[in-house]
């Protein structure tokens, strides 16, 4: 059973979303989270699909429950925010993906996906590439945003929903950055945000939060980080291809 509970109303004509599964550095998580507060984004819908756990969600000075995965807008940007304040079961991907992408389909939405590929730190900045389904090959082209240096394959959630993209031919992208594979990754959100996706919507997002606040998301971020590490499976991730090709 998939239902897209909206809480408030906005008006929407052809939205780009982004989506942001916990995932390697949790970089989609720490993106869209940042998004939704740099702009100042409505909470605009409750996710409800069987495949997501059964669990209520309570913020800070804030008495309403919600569910775990929501979407939030920015009608002036034509903008959607998926957050997800929990990764996903392995067996229910496909079914999250299938349930989100019948929507996708009704509301018009172009999809940019996030995930990270885990890579040690070192003095170079993050590397960002990307993926496409569809026609999304062309806001790839727009935004300058790099092809793979090197095969690869998607999984998780974010993988799924890239799938579903494929077998339906939809329009979507895919952006995968080089993260810390153990600890939350600041740095290589802010790459997603300023090379990534800012690019592609034609928005223009300040992430000087984002560095100066490094130590404080990495410790908010840490237990979620920790659950994400216990069950790598559940995690949006990109990894390298180790065979010939």
């Amino acid at each position: 059973m998939a239902r897209i509970s909206v809480v408030n109303d906005v008006s929407l004509k052809e939205p780009t979303l982004v989506e942001g599964f916990p995932g390697v550095g949790l970089v989609g998580k720490i993106a869209t989270d940042h998004l939704i507060d740099a702009h100042g984004m409505t909470h605009y819908a409750n996710v409800h699909c069987d495949a997501l756990p059964p669990v209520a969600v309570y913020r800070e000075s804030e008495t309403a429950a919600t569910t775990p995965v929501r979407l939030y807008a920015d009608p002036e940007n034509d903008l959607v925010a998926l957050r997800s304040d929990v990764p996903v079961k392995p067996g229910a991907a496909t079914e999250v993906a299938a349930c989100l992408g019948s929507w996708f389909d009704e509301v018009d939405l172009f999809p940019v996906f996030l995930s990270g590929l885990g890579r040690e730190k070192d003095e170079s900045p993050p590397e960002l590439y990307g993926i496409a389904t569809g026609d999304g090959g062309e806001a790839l082209g727009r935004a300058e945003v790099s092809e793979p240096s090197e095969s690869g394959l998607v999984s998780g959630p974010t993988g799924a929903m890239l799938a579903a993209a494929l077998e339906d031919d939809r329009d979507a992208v895919g952006l995968v950055v080089e993260s810390d594979p153990q600890f939350p990754d600041p740095e290589a959100a802010r790459v997603l945000i300023l090379d990534g996706i800012d690019p592609i919507t034609g928005v223009e997002t300040p992430t000087d939060g984002l560095v100066e606040q490094a130590s404080e998301i990495r410790d908010a971020k840490q237990q979620l980080a920790e659950q994400m590490r216990r069950a790598t499976e559940e995690s949006s991730q990109a990894e390298p291809l180790k065979m010939f090709q």
